[in-house]
């Protein structure tokens, strides 16, 4: 039984997108079985490992959610052997309305996972940047949480936020959802506010000894169509993603 990991946080920019590639492709290079599910209507995790959001045949997280196709035909593989994808396109910007007046809205991904959790090891699941009914979704799905942060001024309100969300979830129909870590981003160590929020963070928080800093080759490969291990292996964006599968990895206590 595969583990369901959301990475989420309803601030944008803070590295959730970057985050699910990245952590889905390094542990898929630990042949670890991934699926990564696009959530966001920016589609930029499909983008990400080579999907194209715009072709008009693609089915993904839209008709998945709205349960007009079978959980198997919503996967597509990708460069990489162990990676596979459900990805979103811009139809999901819509669903929240079409799923308006249904009762079990909130369980729809989960229950259309249920037929694939055996076959991978670990579902990641990028969540969009609120706390709509799409990251909904992915909490009552997951079983851990993966919350990326950026140490500026307004972090920890944004993740006091989260957290109200997530134990919501988990008293009305997720008990098991737990905060697996909080992951620092865009890490600049020469910054006061950066170290500042960083220590008030670990006072409260697991926080991964990984820490993912400003790198170029991150920001780089997304427009390549690959996560970075792909397009520079050698780079200290692709070494600390890395490191944080095999965190990951050994905190879980899966043999790689």
């Amino acid at each position: 039984m595969s583990r369901v990991v959301a990475i989420a946080n309803q601030k944008g920019g803070v590295g959730k997108t970057t985050t699910a590639v990245n952590l889905g492709a390094s542990l898929a290079v630990a042949e670890q079985r991934v699926l990564l599910v696009d959530l966001d209507p920016q589609s930029n995790a499909s983008t990400g490992v080579g999907c194209d959001p715009g072709n008009e045949e693609m089915e993904g997280s839209y008709e998945l959610l709205l349960r007009e196709i079978e959980t198997a035909d919503a996967i597509y593989e990708t460069e990489m052997p162990y990676l596979h994808i459900i990805a979103a396109t811009q139809d999901l910007v819509g669903v929240e309305r079409d799923l308006l007046h249904s009762d079990d809205a909130a369980t729809r991904l989960r229950d259309a996972l249920g037929s694939v959790r055996d076959d991978y090891d670990f579902i990641v699941v990028d969540c969009p940047p609120s706390l709509g009914m799409l990251t909904i979704n992915a909490l009552t799905a997951a079983d851990l949480v993966i919350v990326p942060l950026q140490c500026e001024y307004y972090a920890l309100e944004g993740l006091s936020q989260l957290v109200g969300t997530i134990e919501r979830v988990r008293a009305s129909v997720n008990e098991d959802l737990e905060i697996h870590g909080v992951l620092l981003t865009m890490f600049d160590s020469r910054n006061n506010l950066a170290n500042e929020v960083a220590e008030e963070v670990r006072r409260h928080f697991r926080v991964y000894d990984t820490i993912i800093p400003r790198n170029v080759r991150l920001a780089e490969a997304p427009s390549h169509g690959k996560p970075v291990i792909l397009y520079d292996a050698s780079s200290r964006g692709s070494y600390t993603y890395l490191n944080l599968a095999r965190e990951l990895l050994d905190d879980l206590e899966v043999a790689a």
